[in-house]
């Protein structure tokens, strides 16, 4: 855990108050250690309000309070919404539930967009949603707008019998796909250069460090290995190549 000394107060930007507005608070960051392998199920934490009522959030990695690398489970109540803002380094988002909205389009569930660095919007949510987002992760020179419906994606063949494949996105080394397992699916133990990160979207996954329900977050550091598979079946959202 570090604590670090910032004097802009970005939940007031956050919040739409003047950026000329100053004060020194402590913010500290969490689970930042990318050496080290981690696992939180996401089902099993609180949810914590966010500055704008109505949104909230469970944390799974972040660099100081309101800015920074951030990872996290998003929910905006029935008609939320956020003031509008922009994103230095980058928003990557993946529709878990509901119907997310800003001024450029709605994402229904199973969606995958990504806005740029230096992007504004103003997001909202008129029935509800829940997200999950990574803010100020882009890679150097990755520019480009994402918008992907994946329910309307065809899904391609695996490496191995059972895997089904929907890339989403590759930029540099970083690349992040849809993976579905059929019951009782086994892949070859594998190295990750570059580290891997998986989210579980339904069914269980596993490898042979545990078993890993919907809803749970892995991060494996750069060159890690498992043997993966899925007795039960599942849909995981994956992210490799993404750390130094």
């Amino acid at each position: 855990m570090v604590i670090y000394w910032r004097e802009r107060c970005y939940t007031c930007y956050t919040l739409g108050y003047s950026v000329n507005r100053f004060h020194s608070e402590y913010f500290v960051s969490l689970n930042l250690d990318r050496s080290q392998r981690l696992v939180i199920n996401s089902q099993d934490m609180a949810w914590e309000a966010s500055p704008s009522v109505g949104v909230w959030r469970k944390k799974l990695e972040r660099e100081a309070a309101e800015t920074g690398l951030t990872t996290s489970i998003v929910r905006y109540d029935a008609g939320t919404s956020f003031s509008a803002h922009h994103h230095p380094g980058g928003e990557e988002i993946f529709v878990l539930d509901g119907v997310f909205e800003d001024e450029h389009s709605s994402y229904p569930a199973g969606s995958y967009f990504r806005n740029p660095p230096g992007t504004f919007h103003s997001p909202k949510s008129a029935k509800g949603c829940v997200l999950f987002v990574k803010l100020n992760q882009f890679q150097a020179g990755d520019s480009t707008s994402i918008n992907i419906n994946t329910q309307q994606q065809p899904w391609l063949p695996g490496r191995v019998e059972g895997l089904s494949v929907m890339p989403l996105h590759s930029y540099g080394t970083e690349h992040t796909a849809l993976v579905r397992w059929q019951p009782g699916t086994h892949f070859l133990e594998h190295v990750h250069a570059g580290g891997e990160e998986i989210l579980v979207l339904d069914g269980v996954f596993a490898d042979e460090y545990g078993q890993y329900p919907k809803g749970t977050w892995v991060r494996s550091p750069n060159y890690s290995k498992h043997t993966s598979f899925s007795e039960q079946g599942c849909t995981i959202l994956v992210k490799t190549g993404y750390m130094g």
